[in-house]
């Protein structure tokens, strides 16, 4: 296996997106995702995620996308304020697992965040791949709020890597929001998710229910479907611990959405279970040390 294939391999697990400007239709809107609340209102009471959650995916021939809408209890202008500042997206994403390094840089008016990704053991810079997304406020109003990054480019044939995020009030002070994460792939990277899925990724689930086992235990889809909602979850969870975060004093907020991550991925060990809690918090807070340092 060569040094690119193992690189994928480790790409598709962590399965880094964000969100082609271009490709977003004009009903993303406040109007439309208030209506879409409305419309999830028995599915975020009643799901096996134990919390106000709906999680949804797809895979289509050349696409792979995962969406979670998300009550939470933390007022818009809160919400708004954390998630429009692309520093604060670096803290967001270092929490995710396979997530190394993470720095925003604004030249000619352009935002961007360079991230590297890599195991999900403790890695130099240099050993783990490098991606940059381009950081979009595409609207931030007292009503609504859309984040938009975007990498044009991957590996084998990747494109179009998307991760947005779109926010409302809603009633008794708190937010609703919209995690859309998807790439595109050609015939070199369905080679490689085939690969994927017969090594490292074998055995492992996502949350959407397909059916029942024989001995009665839920069955989970696996795949490439399972591989986006994984990972559509772990950054949902990150940018959730972040948010509970904000509250405690600044000396201690690391700490705080670190376990705050650690303890929501442990709410469903049979898709998110990979590390335990002590290797997790040491990894990340030398990995924190070296994203604040790192020049």
């Amino acid at each position: 296996m060569t040094r690119l294939t193992r690189l994928w391999l480790v790409w598709i697990a962590f399965s880094s997106a964000g969100a082609a400007f271009a490709s977003v239709p004009d009903t993303h809107t406040a109007a439309s995702l208030q209506a879409k609340y409305a419309s999830l209102g028995d599915r975020l009471q009643h799901n096996p995620f134990q919390r106000a959650l709906s999680l949804d995916s797809s895979e289509s021939s050349g696409e792979l996308k995962g969406d979670i809408y998300a009550r939470v209890d933390y007022p818009f202008a809160t919400v708004s304020k954390a998630l429009n500042d692309p520093a604060h997206w670096c803290d967001v994403m270092i929490l995710h697992i396979n997530t190394k390094f993470c720095r925003a840089t604004t030249e000619a008016a352009q935002t961007v965040l360079s991230v590297n990704i890599g195991k999900k053991t403790p890695q130099s810079i240099e050993d783990a791949y490098p991606i940059d997304f381009a950081y979009r406020v595409k609207t931030a109003t007292a009503n609504y709020l859309e984040i938009q990054l975007n990498a044009q480019e991957g590996p084998l044939s990747t494109r179009n890597y998307r991760i947005q995020l779109r926010a409302v009030p809603i009633e008794n002070g708190r937010t609703f929001l919209h995690l859309t994460y998807s790439y595109d792939y050609g015939m070199a990277g369905r080679l490689a998710m085939k690969t994927y899925l017969a090594t490292i990724g074998s055995g492992k689930v996502g949350f959407t229910l397909t059916g029942t086992h024989a001995n009665g235990q839920p069955e989970h889809i696996g795949g490439m479907r399972g591989v986006v909602e994984r990972n559509t979850m772990r950054y949902y969870l990150a940018i959730d611990a972040y948010l509970g975060a904000l509250a405690t004093p600044p000396p201690r907020q690391l700490q705080k959405r670190l376990q705050g991550w650690f303890a929501s991925t442990e709410q469903y060990p049979r898709q998110l279970r990979e590390v335990t809690r002590t290797a997790y918090l040491e990894m990340k807070r030398d990995e924190y040390l070296r994203q604040q340092t790192t020049r």
